[in-house]
This record gives structure tokens, sequence and C-alpha cells, in this order.
């Protein structure tokens, strides 16, 4: 007779075991307990580390955007409070001008009232009573009771008229006083706000460098700058704005050697003899409404439900624009961004 190899046990008798096994000692049952939660825990760490992946460039890009988009709201509240702090900062340094001859003033007429608080003191006013007490007649006693009480008048009047004047100058000093504590309120809050700005923009910086290195993202003029000359003050506007592709954007700059949106406006508008204000949505409100069919190169360009993006457009469906930190100023398409209204400066 022939003899067989015994034959493998089939997967199902692996799996069901004997009818009749013996009972496991408990050292296996923990053995086994500990290796299913290290399977667990080596399953835990591979979603942790799925979870954890490093994002994409376009990810990261578009956080970048979202978080730009934040910020510079804030710092065109800045732009605007630090130009009304400059006004009110003429204002204040006017009116003091202007209280500065009523100070004198003042300080004139109570060098007059001490000089009569002085001479009461060493007794001038008694010895001219007692001179009237002396007097031989009485024509004379009357004649030096006038006197006595044009000298009384004369007293009152340079008093009544210090305490005139001094009233004057608190009513004008007053505001001027509360105005230059506001101001000093104001500047320490634009200072505060100004580290914060610079702080929320170097985290940004750090974090387009870990993506783009040192290098830009992409070509800053993909298309003729300006598309066409519109001539005259806009021909002005739009040929400097064109010449500043390239240079950095620095927010609350206004040129020469970098800009934010507004300032680049302001500056160029400035080639041309126009004066705007360095606030995107103020440059909205002094500007005339155009149609996106009459735009024209040197016409402005608004984003944003709120306005804190402005570009200039240079035809040919181009702007050019300060976008954020660590971009240079450069060429966009107009329609790249959510365009809320356009402007032609005055």
């Amino acid at each position: 007779m022939a003899h067989h190899a015994p034959r493998p046990p089939s997967a199902r008798s692996v799996l069901a075991g004997p009818t009749t096994a013996a009972p496991r000692p408990r050292w296996y049952r923990c053995t086994t307990a500990l290796a299913a939660l290290a399977a667990f825990a080596v399953v835990l760490t591979g979603g942790a580390t799925a979870a954890h992946a490093e994002p994409t460039v376009a990810e990261i890009e578009r956080q970048i955007d979202e978080d730009w988009n934040k910020l510079e709201p804030i710092i065109e509240r800045h732009n605007a409070t630090r130009q009304d702090l400059a006004a009110k900062r003429r204002q204040a340094d006017a009116l003091a001008r202007q209280i500065a001859p009523l100070q004198e003033q003042v300080d004139q007429a109570m060098e007059k009232v001490n000089a009569l608080a002085v001479r009461a003191y060493k007794g001038e006013n008694v010895s001219a009573v007692n001179a009237l007490l002396g007097s031989r007649s009485p024509d004379q006693m009357v004649g030096q009771l006038e006197l006595l009480d044009r000298f009384a008048q004369h007293q009152q009047q340079d008093v009544r008229q210090v305490a005139e004047l001094r009233d004057r100058l608190a009513a004008k000093k007053g505001p001027l006083d509360e105005m230059v504590a506001q101001l000093g309120r104001t500047e320490a809050q634009l200072a505060a706000k100004k580290k914060q700005i610079n702080a929320e923009i170097d985290r940004l910086q750090k974090l387009r460098l870990r993506i783009y290195g040192s290098g830009g993202g992409g070509p800053l003029r993909p298309a003729p700058c300006p598309a066409s000359y519109p001539g005259g003050g806009a021909g002005t506007a739009v040929k400097f704005a064109c010449a500043q592709i390239g240079k950095p954007y620095v927010w609350g700059a206004e040129g020469p050697n970098s800009y934010d949106c507004s300032g680049l406006m302001l500056a160029a508008w400035a080639k041309a003899g126009i004066s705007l204000p360095h606030n995107a949505a103020q440059q909205r409100r002094v500007t005339a409404t155009v149609s996106r069919g009459e735009l024209r190169p040197g016409d402005l360009v608004f984003y944003y439900s709120d306005l804190h993006h402005v570009g200039m457009y240079v035809g040919g469906g181009w702007v050019v624009h300060a976008s954020r930190a660590g971009v240079p100023v450069k060429m966009k398409k107009v329609d790249d961004g959510p365009i809320h209204s356009y402007g032609r400066p005055a």
C-alpha cells in the first residue's frame, strides 16, 4: 500500500479549530489582546498622518488669499484713520496758533492784576484812605472820594477783563486739549494696530516663501502695459502705474519705492495733477462712476463688497495693482476677483 503524505489542514479547519480545544493559558490571551491593540494603534497613526498631510500649493495659496482679504480691509481702515489723524493734527496746530495771542493777553492782564494785589498788600490803598480822612475841607474830601471811586472802578475793570479773557481762553483751549488727548490715544491705537498688521504680514510672507521660495508667482507683465494710451491725465497716470510693475508691496506706502493698492492709485493720479485719498473706499466716493462698457485705461477698478482693494485698468482686459505683501506690483485680468464698481478720477 502506498503511503501518502498527510494533507495540510484546510482553511475552514484552521479557522474553525478542533471541536474540543483545550482552554488557552491567560498569558496567551493577554498577548493576543496586546497585539490587537498594537494593530489598532498602527491604523490610528496612519490615519493621523494622512489627516495632517502637507497642504498643496493651491491650498496654501488659497489660504493666503483668504487671510489677506481679511487683513487688507484693516490696512485700508488704518490708512483712512492715519489720514484723518493728520488732518486733525493740522486743525489742532491751527487752533493753537489762534489761541496764542489770547494766551498772551491773559498773561499780560494777569500781570496787571498781580501788580494791583501787590500794591494793595503794600498798603497803598490804606494810604489813600488815610489821606482822605485827613482832608482839611469838605470840597477837598469830595474830590478825593471821587478819585478813590475811580481808582476802585479801574481795579474792578482790570479784574473783570482778566476774568473774561480767562473764560474765552478756557472755552477755546478746552476743545483743543480734548483733541490733542484724542489724537494721542488714536496714535497709540495705530501703533498697536501697525504692530499686529506687520506680524500678520510676516506670517503670510513666511507661508508664501515656504511654497514659492524667493521667486515670484508668475510673470508680472503678461501683456502690453498699457494696451493703449488714452492721452491727457489718464495717459500720464496709466503710464506711471505700468512703470511701477515689479516694485514691492508695502502696506501704507504711496511710493516712490513701494506701494499698497490705494497708495499706487494715489501716486499714479498725482502725476496727472489729481489728488486722491489714500483709501480704496474713499477713492470710490471721489471718482465718477463708469460702466464696464465705458472702461478705459486709467480708470479705477474696485473690488469686494467692502471696497478694500483697487487696481487701475490698463486696457485689453488687464489691471495693474499692488495685491499683497510678498507679491510685487503686477498685472492681472480685470475679472480676477469680485468687482464692486468702476471709477474715473476727474
